[in-house]
Formats: structure tokens, C-alpha cells, sequence
């Protein structure tokens, strides 16, 4: 994709860009912090990608560049005055302090036991008054993650669970069945978690007896190369700063394909599911996600089954995790093609296993389509900004990036059919122990 990375190349962002957080006494405060994201380094001369908290809410995300000479904290805290003018939204937290519920962590993982300790690391620093952590080891070649977990983490309460079954629908399940949690949350080995990001993401269950599951904000931790970049400039894995509620018994109208579009309700970076509601839809299908011939789609698959079921779907930007994208345009090339993929495969699971859904999809279609078509031509556009919603710079999309998500597409219900051949027959764990 030399073409795209030209065009970054060519904005000024060769060095990469340097990602941080700014907190404010208000939009007309003062700075009351500037830091890098976990593990980076400070932020100094250069462009400059940062989460804006307001007393430590976030509120948006701003870029500027700071030149020579120039107090970073003061510059970027004035183009956040400036680019989040009008934009705050309105603080979604609980007026009142809840009491939280227990909670599991669960981690699927495969090989990556590096990755695996940051974000270990982070989990254990939560503010959450009562949870366990569960590593689940997927289809392992070595004994790296094991030796990893049980040397260095179990001593601080860290499980470790194995999980011969490859793919991250059947990780996950596995996680499923141990976890003891009245919720279950579920991030990857290769994020780091704000310190109140369980805290946040388990609050709303206490506050809504109807909610079934939440998700939260993931922001980029690095934007060190241009594939990172530009994954990030078209809305990486961010949904926003505005706290949603998905309610299938009022279906909201800028969603036309609703409960479909799984995928405008968060990421399975993070999310977290009530464990009854979770486990009365059968959990996640294993024959969906990274590591199985579906190529992703478990974690969408999981959202719409619950709504589906009928509960509610929450979004809070409270819930805060750092996530290290991948780096070269490989990586960007082959998660093009496993979106478009997992996305057909998990509508496919879907009216596999509930048929009656068909007609509702059917009739949602016309209008779903004009509605994406908007957005494409949007984006083809040059319409959609560098990281951060409320930036000044355009990259256009790829075209070859938007064909590989349209062959994926295409291939994801034959692989969704291959992998549902190969677990058949496979219980769900917490079943096959009954």
C-alpha cells in the first residue's frame, strides 16, 4: 500500500506521532497534568495525539504540534479549548457511588507472553475493590505463557487456564466456565488498562438490572508508524466519548440495521458481559474469531445475541483501555481482510442458529445499505480526520484497503461453514462439566 503510506509520509508524521493524556481543570482551565500513554515516551516537540480528561473524565481527543521552544502542556491544552469547543458531552457517570459487583478478568492469549505481562501488569493495578484475573493459554506451542503466569503472576492471584481448542470464541467460553464473576469482562494481551477501567466498565450493571453488557474506549497507546496512523485516522477502535445505551425494546434511529451492526457497539478489547445472560445465549460461537477459519466476528456475535435476548447494551467512555496496534501495513492489510471477514461470519452464525432473524434483516436492508453508502462516500471523501475526532488533517481511505475488506467479506460465511465443521460436536465448557 506505498500509496497511503506516502500520504501520511507526506503530512509532516514521519517521525510518528507522540500520544499522550491532558487533564484539565475544565475546557477554560488550567492543565492539571500532562503525561504520555503508559509506557511511552513524554511528549515534546512534534505532533501530538492526546486523550483530553476534564478532572480526570475523558472528553476527547485533540492533535497539535508543538515546535521548538514551546511549553507542550500549554499548546496542546489550547488546541484542545479550541478543537473541543461545543463538543464536550455530558458526564454519564452515576450520580450516586454504586456498590460494584464481583468481577472476572478473562485474557485469552497465544504465545505472547511479553504483551501478556504489560497487560497483566495494568490489570492488577485496578481500583475495583473485588475481582480475579484468568488467563486462558489458546492451543499453546510452548510453555512460555504458563511458565509466565504461574512464575511470576499467580502468587498475586493470576489463573491460569488451558485451552486445547484453537480460536478466541473457544478461549473465551473457557473463561466463561471458571470465571467466578457475577461479570465477566473480557481484553487482550495486548492493551493496558486505565487504573479505573473495571470499576467503570462494572458500574453500569449495578445501576440497570436490564443491562447485559458494556463496553468501553480504546485508544491507540503508540502511533509510531504510518500503519498505525492510518488505522487510527478512520476511527480505529473508538466509538466516541458520549456514554450509549442500546435498548432493543427502543432501537435508535441513526442505527438502521439495528440489533445487526454489532459492530458500532464497541470491540472485544473491551467489553464485559452479566455472566448469566451471557452463558443463557450459549456464551460465544466457537466457530467465530481470530485463530479459526471465520477469521474474527466472536466478540459481535456475543453483542447481538444479548441484545437480541433482549437486554440492554451500554457504552462508557469511562472505561478506558490502551491498545498497541499492529505496525507495518501487513498487519493493516490482513486486519482489513479479517474485519470484512468476521463480519459476514458472525451474521451468518446469527441466522444459523436464530433463523427467525432473517425476515428483521431482510426488512432493515434498504435503508442499512443507503446508510452505509452515505458513509462510504464520506470517507471516499477525504472526509474522515486524523486520530482524533475533532482534528484538522484528512487522510483518504485506501481504496486497496477497502477492497480487501470487501474479499473478506465475501469469504466470511465459507469460513464461518469450515469452522463450524470443525467444532462440531464441541460443547460449551461450562456444559460439558455438568
Amino acid at each position: 500500500m506505498p500509496e497511503a503510506e506516502a500520504l501520511v509520509r507526506e503530512q509532516g508524521v514521519r517521525g510518528g506521532i507522540g500520544v499522550g493524556e491532558l487533564d484539565l481543570d475544565g475546557l477554560d482551565g488550567g492543565v492539571l497534568s500532562l503525561t504520555p500513554a503508559p509506557g511511552g515516551p513524554p511528549l515534546g516537540e512534534g505532533e501530538a495525539y492526546v486523550l483530553v480528561r476534564l478532572r480526570g473524565r475523558p472528553v476527547g481527543t485533540v492533535i497539535g504540534r508543538v515546535g521548538p521552544g514551546e511549553d507542550a502542556a500549554e499548546v496542546l491544552a489550547a488546541a484542545a479549548r479550541k478543537q473541543l469547543a461545543g463538543h464536550v458531552p455530558p458526564d454519564g457517570r452515576p450520580a450516586a457511588p454504586v456498590r460494584l459487583p464481583r468481577a472476572s478478568v478473562v485474557v485469552a492469549t497465544r504465545e505472547r507472553a511479553g504483551q501478556l505481562a504489560r497487560a497483566l501488569d495494568s490489570l492488577l493495578a485496578q481500583d475495583h475493590p473485588d475481582y480475579e484475573i484468568v488467563v486462558v493459554d489458546n492451543n499453546p506451542l510452548t510453555a512460555q505463557t504458563r511458565e509466565l503466569v504461574e512464575g511470576g503472576y499467580a502468587a498475586q492471584g493470576v489463573r491460569y487456564v488451558h485451552e486445547p481448542v484453537p480460536g478466541l470464541a473457544a478461549a473465551h467460553n473457557r473463561g466463561v466456565a471458571v470465571a467466578d464473576g457475577t461479570i465477566l469482562a473480557f481484553t487482550d494481551d495486548d492493551v493496558v488498562a486505565d487504573p479505573r477501567w473495571l470499576s467503570a466498565l462494572a458500574a453500569p450493571f449495578a445501576a440497570d438490572p436490564g443491562l447485559g453488557c458494556t463496553t468501553g474506549l480504546i485508544l491507540p497507546a503508540r502511533l509510531r508508524t504510518p500503519a498505525q496512523i492510518l488505522l487510527e485516522s478512520h476511527g480505529g477502535f473508538t466509538k466516541g466519548f458520549a456514554p450509549r445505551c442500546f435498548d432493543p425494546a427502543r432501537p435508535p434511529a441513526d442505527e438502521p440495521l439495528f440489533p445487526f451492526t454489532a459492530g458500532r457497539f464497541g470491540s472485544g478489547a473491551n467489553m464485559a458481559f452479566r455472566a448469566d445472560a451471557l452463558r443463557a445465549v450459549g456464551g460465544f460461537d466457537p466457530a467465530t474469531g481470530t485463530g479459526t477459519p471465520a477469521r474474527g466476528g466472536d466478540d459481535l456475535y456475543a453483542f447481538a445475541r444479548v441484545v437480541v435476548a433482549g437486554h440492554r447494551l451500554g457504552y462508557t467512555p469511562e472505561a478506558l483501555v490502551w491498545h498497541h496496534h499492529r505496525e507495518t501495513w501487513q498487519d493493516l492489510e490482513n486486519q482489513a481482510y479479517g474485519y470484512g471477514a468476521g463480519l459476514t461470519a458472525y451474521l451468518t452464525a446469527l441466522l444459523m442458529r436464530r433463523p427467525a432473524l432473517l425476515p428483521a434483516l431482510l426488512a432493515r436492508l434498504p435503508r442499512g445499505l443507503a446508510h452505509a453508502r452515505a458513509i462510504s462516500a464520506h470517507r471516499n471523501a477525504g472526509a474522515q480526520s486524523v486520530p482524533g475526532e475533532h482534528g484538522a488533517q484528512d487522510y483518504p481511505w485506501p481504496r486497496g484497503l477497502a477492497r480487501l475488506e470487501r474479499r473478506g467479506m465475501l469469504y466470511g460465511p465459507v469460513g464461518y461453514l469450515r469452522a463450524r465443521r470443525r467444532v462440531r460436536g464441541l460443547r460449551r465448557p461450562w456444559e460439558a462439566t455438568r
